[in-house]
């Protein structure tokens, strides 16, 4: 026998059925326990959290901070998965609100997605193609179909989406009942494009020559395109521009194309920033560059690549930058550990352990190996309170859930938290040590598309 039977004659060998006497035996020592009985009476009558919740953690979390760059209102993204595309067009607004002399300018949000859904839609029947001698039910091809037209994404997907698209104000692409609330649309675009991948595999099996197979999946496009036009409205290809300043000064600037709009009213090369991660497992060294196969999605655009380094790495260079006065853009896992009515994070704010009486504990490289964490939100730093010595203790965050929690729709984050469940930040490239920007040009070890570190924002 192999290793790999032995285990598995092992594993079967261990299967039992539930037995009900072991279970009258737990619930008699259940209902022994005055603890188990004191925590049952309160959580059945009390939300976990509510039970759960440390305060001394909570009232100990100040919300001043030594560095503050916020002084406009937190967006919403609402019932939508768009929050990387928020976080960058926050980082983006914060530029061209010194320009318009207007605090609270936003670009539309609804136009970055529309062409986002698009290029996903040409990424994916390219891949439908490519895989399309192999079995629907095979890993890979499964994996795609399953995650298909889902809300999130990664820093680079949206550079790709920027530099060919551009981005306009939010009043010239104002959101609409789909943007505010994706689920109904993204499902018909499901629907459509799994239908579409059916027909291109059936092609490929006809033996369908190339130009065949463009015009198909050009014909599938069109219906995507007239689908997601419906739910979002046509985006703007040239328009006229002209505001008011806060201090009601009137400006007419002339005619605009989302790109040229774009370059005219922000600074910032989003082809200098580089996305660094701690990714906790450690085969993968820190140091080095990582990918995600399958991961994009505009054809022909910027790869997702990620540089893993410490997490005290990813704290200094954040910290300065911000101290800089620049925001920095992050994704982390947004869920644990978080009270949202207050609007604040930290490692050690609840005590689930201590009201089930049953050890919880585990590592950030365990989460991540065993599906318990990965990155599923992406916010903007837009302040730190530093010691006297320069180490973060608290970061400021604007989130894009509205205005309803925290400080107006801005958060705080203790320092112990994002040592445990932050994954990436966002910074200049030229922030970087030599060494660091020198691993930048080595070829990435290509992780398979499932893997955590393709987690979408």
């Amino acid at each position: 026998m192999t290793l790999l039977e032995d285990a598995a004659t092992a594993a079967a060998s261990t299967r039992t059925a539930l037995d009900p006497a072991t279970v009258a035996g737990w619930n008699a020592a259940f209902l022994a326990d005055p603890t188990a009985v004191r925590a049952m009476n309160a959580v059945t009558r009390t939300a976990l959290d509510d039970v759960a919740v440390n305060r001394a953690r909570l009232v100990d979390t100040a919300r001043s901070m030594s560095v503050r760059l916020d002084d406009w209102e937190a967006t919403n993204q609402k019932k939508s998965g768009r929050c990387w595309l928020f976080a960058a067009l926050n980082l983006l607004r914060n530029d061209a609100r010194r320009v318009l002399k207007v605090k609270n300018f936003e670009f539309s949000q609804n136009h970055a997605m529309y062409w986002d859904k698009i290029e996903r839609a040409n990424y994916f029947l390219d891949d439908m193609i490519e895989l399309a001698d192999t079995d629907p039910g095979d890993r890979l091809p499964a994996f795609l179909l399953d995650q298909l037209m889902g809300d999130g994404g990664q820093w680079n997907m949206e550079v790709s989406v920027f530099a060919k698209h551009g981005a306009v104000p939010k009043e010239l692409m104002p959101e609409t009942e789909s943007s505010s609330n994706t689920g109904r649309m993204n499902a018909s675009l499901r629907t459509q494009l799994r239908r579409g991948a059916r027909m291109l595999r059936a092609a490929v099996a006809a033996g369908a020559g190339v130009d065949e197979l463009v015009s198909l999946k050009e014909s599938i496009l069109a219906d995507t395109h007239r689908i997601l036009t419906i739910h979002l409205g046509v985006p703007p290809t040239e328009f006229a521009w002209q505001w008011n300043d806060d201090d009601n000064g009137f400006h007419r600037a002339g005619t605009f194309t989302p790109q040229t709009f774009l370059a005219g009213y922000t600074s910032i090369d989003l082809h200098d920033y580089v996305c660094l991660v701690d990714d906790p497992r450690p085969e993968h060294a820190k140091g080095t560059t990582l990918t995600v196969d399958h991961l994009g999605n505009v054809v022909d655009g910027d790869d997702v690549v990620y540089l893993n380094v410490d997490i005290d790495l990813m704290k200094r260079v954040a910290a300065q930058t911000i101290a800089d006065g620049e925001p920095v853009w992050f994704g982390c896992d947004v869920g644990p550990q978080m009270l949202r009515t207050d609007g604040v994070w930290a490692a050690d704010l609840f005590d689930y352990a201590g009201v089930y009486g049953v050890d919880l504990s585990t590592t950030k490289e365990e989460r991540v190996r065993f599906g318990e964490s990965a990155m599923t939100h992406a916010m903007l730093f837009t302040g730190v309170d530093l010691d006297d010595d320069g180490t973060p203790r608290r970061w400021r965050v604007e989130n894009s859930w509205g205005t309803e929690n925290g400080d107006k729709g801005f958060y705080t984050m203790d320092d112990s938290w994002f040592d445990e469940y932050m994954f990436e930040v966002v910074v200049r490239r030229d922030r970087l040590p030599a060494e660091l920007q020198a691993a930048l040009a080595t070829e990435p070890l290509v992780l398979p598309a499932w893997d955590p570190m393709g987690a979408l924002a």
